[in-house]
């Protein structure tokens, strides 16, 4: 599987988001400032859902490369443990070109290589759920695809929006959640991405040693990804097992 690099499909209708953004209590004091933060989180989340799940151009959308992966290999288990695989090596080679300096003015803007691995983040959790059975069509699949992005964070965010998941699967309680939560729900994933993405460690780090940042961005990514896989593995079971729950 080769794909163009899904960092340059935004073109000239997708503004930078750029706001330093690690100073989070410096946003959230001003209500300026956090509706503008609020907008580019709600920007970011669209854009991972339509271009990451959907796919754009020469960059191949959830279904198309998980029917690939399952065409390939004939099992849906296995078509999801070679996705993970393979998504893990495109994130992690993204990583290291890319941050080969990109994250150094990370809190100014994010920069493509940011960008291109929540983007191939976002279309692995839709492959595995679209493997597992579900509709990613859906705006409840979608948003749990979001929230595989931001890992055991989603339960926090979930509880924000008043709604528990207990021993429940992510997407059986979403199911029964108002349109209007969910966009608040997906725009929390955006908020969470952004505000991560300017940790001050990363960005000395970067500074410090570029080289040696690319490396570790290329770490970062691959772990991420890997971890991401393992989220929507849990955040989608098999759709049998799911009616059961």
């Amino acid at each position: 599987m080769r794909d163009q690099n899904p960092g340059v499909l935004f073109g000239d209708d997708s503004e930078p988001i750029s706001e330093g953004v690690d100073a989070t209590e410096s946003v959230t004091s001003d209500p300026t400032r956090l509706e503008r933060f609020s907008n580019r989180a709600k920007a970011l989340s669209e854009k991972l859902s339509t271009v990451g799940v959907d796919g754009r151009g020469p960059w191949k959308g959830s279904i198309q490369i998980a029917e690939e992966h399952f065409a390939t290999h004939g099992d849906r288990e296995k078509a999801i443990q070679r996705l993970i695989t393979t998504h893990v090596r495109l994130a992690s080679s993204t990583g290291f070109l890319a941050g080969l300096g990109g994250l150094i003015t990370l809190p100014v803007t994010l920069p493509a290589d940011l960008t291109a691995l929540w983007l191939t983040q976002a279309r692995l959790a839709g492959a595995i759920a679209h493997l597992r059975g579900y509709d990613i069509r859906s705006e409840e699949v979608r948003s749990v695809v979001l929230m595989s992005l931001i890992g055991s964070s989603a339960t926090e965010a979930l509880s924000q929006a008043g709604i528990q998941i207990g021993t429940k699967s992510a997407v059986s309680v979403i199911k029964q959640v108002p349109g209007r939560v969910l966009i608040q729900i997906n725009k929390t994933v955006g908020f969470r991405l952004i505000t991560k993405a300017g940790t001050k460690g990363v960005v000395n780090l970067t500074k410090l040693a570029p080289v040696v940042g690319g490396v570790v961005g290329g770490g970062v990514n691959l772990t991420s990804t890997r971890a991401v896989g393992a989220w929507a593995k849990k955040n989608f079971p098999a759709v049998d097992v799911a009616e059961q729950t």
